[in-house]
């Protein structure tokens, strides 16, 4: 990397921002009732939350400079800033990111796509929904949505739209290529809400939610709560928007000669994509029924991940170039750290004691829905799924519970809705950027069709949702 390049990596007005930010909450004095420790920490974690907003320097150097303050102003101990890499959870979403490597190196997830689209792909609303079974199948093991709808999904959408003649260049972007664009992004929202292994955020409301409401959501747990609204939502998604923006082009019978054709090149099954299918079927099964036998969902991981190398599936070499996963065990620790640490100085029950008195005159139902609600349409401030769970969650969530809801419940709800929020702007996910960049649909249209697509997912989730969770005995 060059001088130049490395540079530019920081913005430092942006920086000197985070910074100022920082030191003006820093010296404030601590609101009555809370202990000087946890206003600093305070302080550092609303920097670092503004830091991932703005971005004035990489996610995980933010962290490195978070952890680095808490320590050298004796904020907290080294060993409690170092607490954070302990964690399993961290380590089940940084072994899922390089489990997910084997379904790109193989190729077996362009494979199953392109098998779901010969299935499928006869007619133009067939072939969205081949793209959102696709991602369906892939999300389980793939924990960056951006690889998974961006490095997998959308390169077959390019080329099938081109196909058909559809380019953003002379200007027959709606023949069929704006459609599946739009069909598959919001696909991605959906999927990544219906495993704790399909976003990397996820894990990280998982934590939080353990460490606030003392609540224990399994990764079977959370797949059962998401499956019928998340059904629904896949089924009905692709129609609203078929409605909604149709397609020029309505049948695509070339669609399945070409996935045929690039099967056919592909040639049998290897013997990689073999084993990567015996270890995702072992995965799938371990961590359903697993906890019932004592393996936790991490060491599922590190056994499916150990069979991988053994197999040679997977090479050292390959884990040590994941970039995606080590990025991601530095700021998930720094993070899952300052929550637990915030809630244990008495920052978090101090805000939710201060916020129970302001909606004491509710119930616990409509406290939920309209604080759920508030929670999902604020992702507009946000550029990052995981900036603003880091930011709120711990919030709404410990406001939630202490105006009386079930707080399994209300943990389900907002991890779900930290997913489906990305449908609201090009800039709220971190597949976003890929498909609105690809030029197919206008920045209008995209906001357009996100905010009709959010009331969607708030009716469906809360709505059929709230009585599936019912049935399960959620509430």
């Amino acid at each position: 990397m060059s001088a130049a390049k490395q540079q530019g990596e920081v913005k430092w007005r942006e920086l000197f921002i985070v910074i100022a930010i920082g030191l003006i909450l820093w010296f404030i004095p601590p609101p009555s009732g809370l202990e000087a420790e946890a206003w600093q920490l305070f302080s550092i974690f609303v920097a670092t939350i503004v830091s991932l907003v703005i971005k004035p320097v990489p996610m995980g150097s933010t962290a490195i400079f978070a952890l680095t303050v808490i320590v050298l102003t004796n904020t907290l101990t080294l060993e409690e800033s170092l607490s954070g890499f302990q964690n399993t959870t961290i380590w089940l979403i940084v072994i899922a990111f390089f489990i997910s490597r084997g379904f790109i190196k193989t190729g077996l997830g362009t494979r199953i796509a392109y098998i779901f689209v010969r299935m499928f792909g006869k007619k133009t609303l067939g072939l969205s929904y081949s793209m959102l079974f696709s991602d369906l199948v892939l999300a389980p093991a793939m924990p960056s949505n951006t690889a998974r709808a961006g490095g997998i999904i959308f390169p077959i959408i390019r080329s099938l739209s081109e196909t058909y003649d559809s380019r953003v260049e002379d200007g027959t972007e709606r023949r069929v290529g704006a459609f599946l664009t739009k069909v598959s992004f919001q696909g991605d929202m959906i999927t990544s809400a219906m495993f704790v292994t399909a976003m990397a955020a996820n894990p990280l409301a998982v934590q939080i939610a353990q460490d606030i409401t003392g609540v224990t959501i399994t990764w079977g747990g959370w797949a059962l709560a998401a499956l019928v609204p998340g059904l629904i939502s896949l089924i009905l998604i692709p129609l609203v928007i078929y409605k909604l923006y149709p397609p020029e082009l309505k049948e695509t019978p070339e669609a399945t000669a070409i996935a045929t054709q690039k099967l056919k090149e592909m040639g049998p099954l290897k013997r990689e994509e073999k084993y990567m299918i015996g270890v995702f079927v072992l995965l799938l099964v371990l961590w359903i029924f697993g906890e019932n036998f004592g393996i936790s969902a991490t060491t599922s991981a590190f056994v499916g991940l150990s069979v991988l190398l053994l197999t040679q599936v997977l090479t050292w070499s390959d884990i040590k170039k994941e970039e995606g996963a080590w990025d991601t065990l530095v700021w998930f620790a720094v993070l899952v750290m300052m929550a637990t640490y915030l809630n244990v100085l008495g920052m978090i029950p101090w805000f939710s004691g201060l916020m129970q008195d302001s909606v004491n005159q509710l119930s616990w139902m409509p406290t939920l829905i309209i604080l759920a609600i508030v929670y999902f349409y604020s992702h507009y401030f946000f550029a990052s799924n995981t900036a603003h769970v880091s930011a709120m969650y711990a919030a709404f969530l410990s406001v939630i519970v202490a105006a009386g809801a079930p707080p399994l419940l209300s943990a389900l709800i907002l991890a779900f809705f930290s997913n489906l929020f990305g449908c609201l702007t090009h800039y709220g996910a971190g597949p976003a950027p890929v498909f609105f960049g690809s030029g197919y649909v206008s920045q209008q249209k995209w906001w357009q069709l996100g905010f009709i697509i959010s009331l969607i997912h708030i009716v469906v989730w809360m709505g059929a949702g709230g009585l599936w969770w019912k049935l399960l005995g959620l509430w």
